[in-house]
């Protein structure tokens, strides 16, 4: 009997165990797979991590209720109720980004990965789910609602433009992909076209000089584009989205793996626009036509103890145009119908290689080609630029030091048909090598206080030894208080005709009064970053800058002095930009969410005791990102908006009938995304809600549209423009008075579709 016994429970046993269940299941952030997560059972000892593709398993459970609970790094806790019976089910989990993204690694301040908490240099950064809250073709048209950074539209007809920050001008901020200065000169203008929005990991963005670093042009600040890695980027994915203007956009991707060592990931970017709109009656387009296609490739080959080698190219070729109405390409270059078209091509190569000795050792480098025909009006512009750049840094720790030293040189190339590569010897093309040698230490004191030191050295054969220093303290006060106090200098290298496409209109005359001598500027930034925990769940994080920014030998275009020209020249006095800056961001546990910065900045220029505000310059802006999920629809709802201040504007003469300041102003925008389909994303809304163009107030905002030739303008001797009945203002043809879009409010539709 009791052999019986014994075999019955054993039978049970067994049997038990025969039946017990499993759980497994995938986490992702709602696009991408979610690796080395924490995953356990509340109440349990049982627990695991996903792998690096976010999947997950955990067996040899008993039929039950369990809690699942998920967390890492970046993103909010998520409990999950299940029943489990004798079988295995799949429990696929979406992570929600936490608004607290302090903790995130950055790069960008100090060309190390350190979490943004210990950066002793404060760095925004802007995630791709920030990107999608407001869908845009371009990355310069999405940091639209990035607090303190504004993309300034330069002309009325071709739509170029360049970046803005802390109101300094776009030639003053540096833009990097990966970390690479590949983006400059002309690439200013169209290098932030036609880089897919998936592929993209993250924007880092640091205002004030970062010369010591990255060299010229950094004087302002500097934004790097960070792509997707090959083992991040999912196996397949597509977003595409119309708008009511007529406007196609379409980015499309996937990754492979090539053997056991080699993974690729493609990207292919293509906009459409080819819409003749004019709904301010001027007889030219609103907005510039334009077809263009961007193809981007990445490779990371898989190394031992695994160091890394990453190699990515990029080939951009854009059609661009806009003009009179009646404009078609047998205009082109003529004095008939007015057109300003632009054809661009160019492309990238860079990558990263660490090199295989013990001590970390990293070679960066990368190539680019830009090759440029335009025309304005029957003013032709062909231009044709190279850079290569090569960098190596060795990143060493003795002790509480964490030094990194570094060694770079650049090439640069750059040949037109303007005044700016001509002089007595006819057309000279500007080529010039860049040797640099840089050096930095932070010194923790111990986990509250932190000082960086840094110098760099750059030898130019046009303007001899440049050094630049800088330095940074950081204080720690508690865990949710910290102090920055940065300080540095930068300088910039100037090619005036790469940047300044309103002297290339025909509409005035380019004036260069001297040889023009690299800009310095030294800044000082105070930094405050607070951290609330509520017990109701609610998180707030508030962070406050204050700027101070002085510049000696700035070289701004002065439209002042004579309408029908652009004088440029050093400045003899100083240039100041001073302001206030603060970011508040708080997430409720209701899934509500907002995110609202601004600034108040005063930038001005003091010559011969004379001060003035800079043109094209905002007082203040402010921007705001709002964002709700009704949980149970799967549905979410974001409202995105800016406002911006008066500006001053460039006029053409004293009677001139447009508004000397622009009002303030404001685009606002709604989106709703609908995410209950899986691998599926459906969204929609509406752009410019309050409909709001520059010509509101004014009686034209491109001057003289009916005569872009000048046909029909009369001068006196001194070549200053005479009043008739013809031309009662005393004008010439000019579209550089532009401070905002002219697009109108325009629905949207878009769909994404993502597999892991």
């Amino acid at each position: 009997m009791k052999q019986a016994l014994l075999i019955l429970s054993l039978f049970t046993l067994v049997l038990g165990w025969s039946q017990e269940g499993a759980v497994t299941g995938t986490l992702t952030d709602g696009e991408l797979p979610v690796p080395y997560a924490n995953i356990f059972l509340k109440n349990t000892k049982t627990g695991t991590a996903t792998d690096e593709n976010g999947n997950y398993k955990i067996s040899n459970l008993a039929p039950g209720e369990y809690v699942l609970i998920a967390s890492a790094i970046g993103y909010e806790t998520k409990r999950t109720s299940f029943l489990l019976g004798k079988e295995e089910i799949t429990l696929n989990i979406t992570l929600k980004a936490s608004a607290e993204t302090l903790d995130e690694m950055v790069v960008t301040g100090t060309l190390k990965a350190v979490s943004r908490l210990e950066s002793a240099v404060p760095v925004e950064v802007y995630s791709p789910t920030f990107l999608k809250k407001n869908p845009t073709p371009s990355i310069f048209e999405a940091l639209q609602n990035v607090n303190g950074v504004r993309p300034q539209i330069n002309c009325n007809i071709c739509n170029t433009g360049d970046i803005h920050i802390n109101g300094l001008e776009g030639p003053y901020t540096l833009v990097l992909i990966d970390g690479m200065p590949i983006v400059s000169g002309l690439g200013t203008v169209y290098g932030l076209s036609g880089i897919p929005n998936s592929l993209i990991d993250q924007i880092e963005i640091v205002k004030g000089p970062a010369s010591t670093l990255y060299g010229s042009e950094a004087v302002g600040g500097l934004i790097n584009i960070i792509t997707k890695s090959t083992l991040e980027a999912p196996k397949l994915f597509a977003d595409a989205f119309a708008t009511g203007w007529g406007e196609y956009n379409l980015d499309i991707g996937a990754k492979a793996s090539l053997g056991k060592k080699t993974d690729m990931l493609l990207g292919v970017n293509y906009f459409k626009y080819d819409q003749l709109i004019d709904n301010n009656g001027d007889n030219f387009t609103d907005l510039t036509l334009q077809d263009r296609i961007s193809i981007f490739q990445k490779w990371n080959f898989k190394r031992e103890n695994s160091k890394l080698f990453t190699l990515a190219g990029r080939f951009f070729y854009e059609d661009r145009w806009g003009g009179e109405l009646q404009w078609t390409p047998e205009f082109r270059g003529g004095d008939e119908i007015y057109g300003e078209s632009i054809y661009t091509r160019r492309w990238e190569v860079l990558g990263q290689y660490e090199l295989p000795f013990k001590e970390k050792m990293l070679l960066s480098f990368s190539y680019n080609d830009h090759s440029q025909n335009s025309v304005y009006g029957n003013t032709p512009y062909l231009a044709d630029q190279r850079i290569g750049f090569g960098q190596l840094t060795w990143d060493k720790r003795l002790g509480n030091h964490d030094l990194l030293f570094g060694s770079a040189v650049r090439y640069n190339y750059y040949d037109d048909d303007t005044a700016a590569t001509f002089d007595l010897r006819g057309n000279q093309a500007d080529e010039v090598i860049i040797p640099s040698l840089f050096v930095q230490d932070e010194y923790k004191f111990n986990k509250k206080h932190s000082i960086l030191a840094g110098l760099r050295y750059d030898y130019d054969s046009r303007h001899g030894n440049i050094f630049t220093p800088r330095g940074a303290y950081r204080w720690k006060a508690s865990d949710n208080d910290i102090f920055r106090v940065n300080f540095g200098t930068g300088f910039r290298v100037v090619n005036l005709f790469t940047e300044d496409h309103a002297a290339l209109t025909g509409s005035r005359d380019v004036v260069i009064i001297e040889e023009l001598n690299p800009e310095r500027s030294t800044n000082i930034n105070l930094n405050y970053l607070k951290k609330i925990y509520a017990d109701n769940g609610t998180f707030v994080s508030i962070d406050a800058s204050a700027f101070y920014t002085n510049f000696s030998n700035q070289i701004l275009p002065d439209y002042d002095t004579n309408p029908n020209q652009i004088i440029y020249d050093n400045l003899e006095g100083k240039s100041v930009s001073k302001g206030l800056s603060g970011n508040l961001e708080t997430v409720f546990s209701n899934g509500l969410r907002f995110l609202i910065g601004a600034t108040y900045q005063d930038v001005s220029q003091t010559e011969n005791g004379i001060r003035s505000r800079q043109i094209l310059t905002e007082r203040f802006t402010s921007t705001w990102n709002v964002s709700y999920t009704i949980r149970s629809l799967d549905l979410s709802i974001d409202y995105t908006g800016n406002l911006y201040g008066p500006m001053r504007l460039p006029l053409i003469s004293d009677l001139d009938p447009r508004s000397e300041f622009s009002p303030t102003w404001s685009i606002q925008n709604i989106q709703f995304t609908y995410k209950r389909l899986p691998n599926f994303e459906f969204y929609g809304g509406i752009k410019n809600l309050l409909d709001w163009t520059p010509n509101r107030g004014n009686p034209f905002i491109i001057a003289r549209a009916n005569d872009p030739f000048d046909t029909n303008v009369q001068f006196n001797g001194s070549g200053n423009v005479i009043t008739t009945s013809d031309n009662p203002f005393a004008l010439t043809f000019d579209p550089s008075y532009v401070y905002g879009p002219n697009q109108g409010i325009r629905g949207f539709v878009g769909m994404r579709y993502t597999v892991f």
